[in-house]
């Protein structure tokens, strides 16, 4: 492995906000550990971490689990890295004004600051994220967006390394980020090992997309489950039905028999639709331009891209975007909700 015991261990502050949300939290706390020691021991030393509130207070998750011991806020300098764990947003909570000092004090130290999760929303209070580019779950993108209506928040990947400020979406792609800062400081040995004891196999770049909140409610039939996980994994690209067949160990006939059976359309269209609503969804929660959507979206080009998307909608993308931007929505980008037709009696 490239780290050797002579190598400065990667040393991290976490800053654990109200509430603060235990996935990312976990899976990036996790990823140092096992990068910082041989096999599971979990001793500090390639890997230094700290756990840090207001007052050395215990730190309080939004599943009730309660992180203890924490420390006061310590000195920047003692850190490679301030990581900010965000949690649930109430904007009736008081704002920890102690978490948003310190952050101020580390930014004026030359540390860079990690947001994760909402942690990036206290990272936007404390004035250190103008000009700057923001990555935020789309799950949080319009709370952000109607807050902080300063502040562009990309949600169409899962981190973004902007220097001395990473912000990165939360969930698992924490794991991620962290696995991200353990190649570049200790090498990419040790990152691969924490992913693949986690169960991970490799670490997914920054610019890999946010899984999108498509839902489908009561697909029964295996051979149609399986068809549309193939479909939403390759958004991008044209799949003919013959090679979606194949490739769920079925015949051409069979695949359109049973799409038509449990969703009313054939696989080509309702895997059309599914890109057309992709597309919808990009138009709303990125600053992608349409030509590039339609491209993302596989489609040949822009003019393809916005006849469909007309038939689809009523309205062109161009029209979308102008009224995404107004703040109003002519259609829901939060419509994905595909519902299977009910089983024959």
């Amino acid at each position: 492995m490239t780290a050797s015991p002579e190598t400065p261990p990667l040393s991290v502050g976490f800053v654990l906000l109200h509430r603060f949300t235990m996935m990312p939290f976990a899976g990036f706390v996790d990823c140092l550990r096992l990068a910082a020691d041989e096999g599971d021991r979990s001793r500090q030393l390639r890997c230094h971490w700290v756990f840090m509130t207001g007052g050395g207070r215990d730190a309080l998750s939004s599943c009730g689990a309660a992180i203890t011991p924490c420390s006061p806020f310590r000195d920047p300098a003692e850190f490679d890295y301030i990581v900010v764990i965000g949690g649930v947003q109430d904007e009736h909570d008081a704002v920890d004004e102690a978490a948003i000092g310190y952050l101020k004090r580390v930014a004026r130290a030359g540390v860079p600051l990690v947001g994760v999760c909402t942690g990036v929303f206290a990272l936007i209070q404390a004035g250190l994220m103008a000009g700057r580019r923001c990555c935020v779950s789309w799950y949080h993108h319009g709370d952000l967006t109607r807050r902080f209506p300063d502040i562009a928040p990309v949600a169409d990947r899962l981190f973004i390394d902007d220097g001395d400020r990473l912000t990165c979406a939360g969930g698992t792609a924490s794991a991620d980020l962290a696995a991200y800062l353990v190649e570049r400081h200790l090498g990419k040995a040790w990152a691969m090992k924490s992913l693949h004891i986690m169960l991970i196999d490799e670490a997914r770049p920054g610019s890999h997309p946010q899984p999108q909140p498509v839902i489908f409610d009561k697909v029964a039939d295996r051979v149609v489950r399986r068809a549309i996980g193939i479909i939403e994994q390759h958004l991008g690209q044209m799949i003919s039905v013959d090679e979606l067949a194949r490739r769920v160990g079925t015949s051409r006939r069979n695949i359109e028999r049973k799409f038509r059976e449990e969703l009313g359309v054939g696989p080509q269209k309702f895997a059309r639709d599914l890109r057309l609503r992709y597309g919808l969804w990009l138009l709303h929660y990125t600053a992608k331009s349409v030509t590039e959507i339609g491209e993302r979206c596989g489609f040949a080009d822009t003019a393809h891209f916005s006849r469909h998307f007309r038939d689809a909608f009523g309205t062109t993308p161009t029209a979308v975007r102008k009224a995404a931007g107004e703040g109003s929505a002519p259609v829901d980008p939060f419509f994905l909700h595909i519902e299977a037709r009910p089983a024959s009696s």
